[in-house]
């Protein structure tokens, strides 16, 4: 089994997502598109944690040529490969390595502490500039840098889903 390939998706409206990386975490796990298992792709150089928990929609392809990647607000931290229902409630804008990167941030459906939150303007401000300063500052000390844009609400977040969804399946006969 291929957490990518083989774990249904849902809609821009509501899908699955695959948690890589717990939320406290310093180690970046990265899926082996291949296997679908977690590889270990480093531990941050700097002196950061995630902010929350942070993973990919199955069955989506990204303008960076990876799964699409999320944020996934909740409680708990979760143990990498867990898989969750989700809701977009917004997007931060991201470019790194010259690539678009976009994150969408969503909350866990089965949480009842954020399942009401339907957009990123409910959250408070202190959350979105603890999200934007971690990925200002997790590539730092590699002498790599990150653009974060603006964060933007659900809708231009569903309408990215489904061109990744779009992308994924013009592309999967290639991808598997």
């Amino acid at each position: 089994m291929n957490a990518w390939h083989d774990v249904e998706c849902g809609t821009p409206e509501a899908f699955n997502v695959v948690i890589e990386i717990p939320k406290g975490s310093k180690v970046k796990y990265e899926l082996d598109k291949k296997t679908g298992l977690l590889r270990v792709d480093r531990v941050l150089y700097s002196s950061v944690v995630y902010p929350a928990n942070y993973g990919f929609i199955p069955q989506t392809l990204g303008e960076d040529h990876d799964p699409l990647d999320i944020l996934l607000l909740m409680q708990e931290p979760v143990v990498p490969l867990s898989i969750l229902r989700a809701k977009p409630i917004g997007m931060m804008g991201m470019v790194d390595g010259g690539e678009n990167d976009e994150k969408i941030i969503c909350v866990a459906v089965d949480d009842p502490s954020v399942n009401a939150l339907e957009s990123v303007d409910q959250l408070q401000p202190h959350i979105l500039a603890e999200l934007k300063r971690f990925f200002l500052d997790y590539k730092s000390l590699e002498k790599k840098s990150v653009e974060v844009t603006d964060f933007t609400g659900p809708e231009e977040a569903r309408k990215i889903v489904q061109e990744s969804i779009d992308r994924y399946n013009a592309n999967k006969e290639e991808l598997l």
